[in-house]
């Protein structure tokens, strides 16, 4: 009876909501008012940012309130087809185009009543969870200048950190640092020369491990372009150090870099919408991808509209493998066997595209009408496992170099061949040659399909099911994988014989093949032919630092070329072959191999949660000892956060601005602006006279500002750019 009460005194808000709520055409039948989010002047466009695929979105805002998020009918993201650009907001602004449920909760994300609003201040130790707020001037002080700053004894502030600062010193020491741990100068010669600088070096008995300002790190866990330049700019070039990490190795790099070592790019993705078959490794269209919310629309389309199959090879009965012509119920980490089994089957049927395989150039393959061509005829020397050199082969090397290949038995130059043999095994001046065609042959054949069926889990018939179908439809077919084969120790192996499957059938830049999508107009405007060629903008800061030294997680490094090679096994692997590996800076860190780090700065990640074994880096991260000064800039109190000694409250993606790139799915070239959506929602603070919201740039420009780093303050992006 009272609920009935209250209802009834409510009843005029109540009807004046609902009427307001209805379609216009509804509204105006029944004498209401229209639908005020149709209203174009409370809708505005931006990107989001739950996922890496950023989509398209807009933001319906009603009392300067965001109440409702949809998809963007202009963009080729949301809406297929989408909205004519000459479409006036007006009419625009009663379409909603699509967006996925984490799109959706755009919403709860602005307004989490647990967002960090002030900078806080552990009031206790590490991972207590007790904090005190303070002023923004007061932390920006005490990170830069340290001392006694929790009762714990002296912490190095920023300042301590940032020990080389002249620029033209930077690169003379790089240069010679790289010298000695090449062996071309002896240590003694360095000390000597740089005598009044050793103290600039962490460890000046090893000068390759670069300056103490390396000992400064950035962890980026959610921070993408529009942001990440600014970042690097002030890591890189700014404070001087070499430690700037993204997450991408415990996201996706294994994918990235089986794709670029096959082909090139680091990403492709299936023309969708004029292929009409493909196979899904450990992904999909209706699972996370990058990225579901156009790719979802396609696929759909396709299956209604042509004929189009798909197939899902996938451990776990997804919601794309319940829509398939065939699910192949893999083992984890058994893709790659399953691929392997396809390729040998492939082989000894002649289903690969011969001619395609057989151009070993871009002339000879343009000749025949192809896109690109391969290194499938090129010749290998088996004693070596190198690609022979032409003056082995007693060809004249052109310059810029060469490979050599067969045509009808006799050694040519790669690039002089229009159709060279596919299979090679035989001598040439007595050298042992395979062509790379032929190599792989030979690696399929070491198992049989029985065999493949058998590692994989699945049965022979799937595979021989797979690759028919596969080799059905000329270069109207393409596999798409994403994490699910490539998180896996065996992960880029997987990943480069997947690859390989759309090699054989040649289906690059082919209308129902892979395609690297349309791309985007790059964010700082410096590339060729773009529409804002501001060159004193891009690259490195004027005046800037030159960074040098072995990353903390030993990415891109080898340990045999440094000069704490010391024998084996080393303390720690080193990563040669990868690089942002996002996972091993905390562990690195805290063990002090290569060196320990003073300072980490973490923007929206969470290692502890995110990373395998993460709780193990919890221990490392309680204690001030292992690393001195950790802040944390993010939106909440995270799973990491919670062991910083300062947060740094950050804007949500709604109430700021960003470059996102674009998912390969899509062809059109588009570049997409984030833009704030509301107001933003942390403390408004005042930086060298100027009001910013607290957020990651906050804090960039501030202790760059304070420091005097390079590119920071009057022409910091060069002459009349302040």
């Amino acid at each position: 009876v009272g609920g009935a009460a209250a209802m009834a005194g409510g009843l005029p808000w109540l009807t004046n909501k609902v009427s307001g709520s209805l379609s216009p055409a509804v509204a105006h039948a029944q004498g209401g008012s229209t639908y005020p989010l149709n209203k174009p002047e409370n809708v505005i466009y931006s990107i989001c940012l739950n996922c890496h695929t950023a989509c398209s979105l807009r933001a319906k805002i009603q009392d300067g309130v965001l109440v409702k998020i949809d998809g963007n009918p202009y963009s080729p993201m949301n809406l297929l087809p989408h909205l004519p650009e000459d479409t006036s907001l007006a009419d625009a602004a009663k379409v909603d185009a699509k967006i996925c449920p984490k799109g959706q909760a755009s919403v709860q994300i602005a307004y989490d009543p647990y967002r960090v609003r002030k900078v806080l201040k552990r009031a206790g130790k590490r991972g207590e969870n007790k904090w005190q707020s303070i002023s923004f001037d007061q932390f920006i002080d005490e990170v830069v200048n340290g001392g006694d700053l929790f009762g714990e004894g002296h912490v190095d502030g920023l300042k301590d950190i940032y020990k080389l600062r002249d620029p033209d010193l930077s690169k003379a020491l790089a240069t010679d640092a790289a010298a000695v741990a090449a062996g071309d100068m002896s240590l003694d010669e360095f000390k000597s020369k740089h005598a009044s600088h050793l103290d600039l070096l962490i460890d000046p008995d090893h000068p390759d491990l670069g300056p103490v300002n390396n000992q400064f790190v950035f962890m980026g866990g959610r921070i993408e372009h529009g942001r990440k330049e600014l970042a690097k700019r002030f890591t890189y070039h700014g404070f001087g150090s070499t430690n700037f990490y993204l997450h991408t190795t415990i996201c996706e790099q294994s994918h990235h870099i089986a794709t670029k070592m096959m082909s090139g790019k680091t990403h492709f993705k299936p023309d969708f919408l004029n292929s009409e078959f493909v196979i899904f490794f450990g992904t999909g269209a209706f699972e996370a991808n990058f990225g579901p919310t156009p790719m979802t629309e396609m696929v759909t389309d396709s299956l209604v509209r042509h004929n189009f199959k798909i197939a899902v090879v996938d451990p776990r009965l997804s919601k794309t493998a319940a829509k398939a012509w065939k699910w192949v119920p893999v083992k984890p980490g058994g893709d790659g066997a399953l691929a392997m089994g396809m390729i040998r089957w492939i082989i000894e049927n002649g289903r690969y595209d011969e001619a395609y395989l057989r151009a070993p150039n871009k002339e000879a393959a343009n000749a025949i009408d192809e896109t690109s061509y391969t290194d499938a005829t090129n010749l290998v020397r088996t004693d070596d496992m190198v690609f022979l050199k032409p003056g082995d082969a007693g060809l004249d090397e052109p310059e810029g170099g060469d490979r050599v290949v067969m045509v009808d038995g006799t050694p040519a130059l790669a690039s002089a061949a229009t159709q060279a043999d596919l299979f090679v095994d035989t001598t040439v001046n007595g050298i042992p040659v395979k062509s790379a065609m032929q190599l792989l042959k030979e690696q399929v054949e070491k198992m049989t399909l029985e065999e493949y069926a058998d590692w994989a889990g699945v049965r022979v018939k799937d595979i021989v099911e797979l690759a028919d179908e596969f080799t059905s439809h000329g270069k109207k077919a393409a596999v798409d994988f994403y994490r699910g084969p490539v998180q896996h120790t065996n992960g880029y192996y997987n990943g480069t014989a997947i690859v390989t499957l759309n090699v054989l059938i040649g289906n690059a830049d082919w209308k129902g093949g892979i395609t690297t999508g349309g791309s985007h107009w790059h964010e700082d405007g410096s590339k060729k032919g773009q529409p804002f060629p501001k060159s004193d903008v891009a690259g490195g800061a004027p005046g800037g630092l030159h960074k040098f030294g072995i990353h903390v997680n030993r990415e891109g490094a080898t340990y045999e070329k440094s000069t704490l090679f010391d024998g084996y096994p080393a303390k720690r692997p080193w990563y040669p072959f990868t690089a942002e590996l996002y996972q091993n800076v905390i562990p690195s860190a805290a063990s002090g191999y290569p060196y320990p780090i003073k300072a980490l700065l973490l923007i929206k990640g969470s290692p502890v949660l995110a990373s395998p074994a993460g709780q193990r880096q919890i221990e490392m991260l309680r204690d001030p000892k292992k690393i001195p000064l950790f802040i944390a800039c993010d939106v909440v109190v995270g799973e990491t956060s919670m062991y910083a000694d300062y947060i740094l409250p950050d804007l949500t993606y709604m109430e700021r601005w960003g470059t996102s790139h674009t998912t390969p799915v899509i062809l059109t070239k588009i570049s997409k602006v984030r833009q704030p959506t509301i107001p933003p929602l942390t403390e408004i603070v005042s930086v060298d006279g100027e009001e910013m919201p607290l957020s990651l740039e906050a804090f960039i420009i501030a202790v760059g500002k304070k420091l005097g780093l390079a590119g920071f303050g009057k022409d910091g992006l060069g002459k009349g750019w302040d």
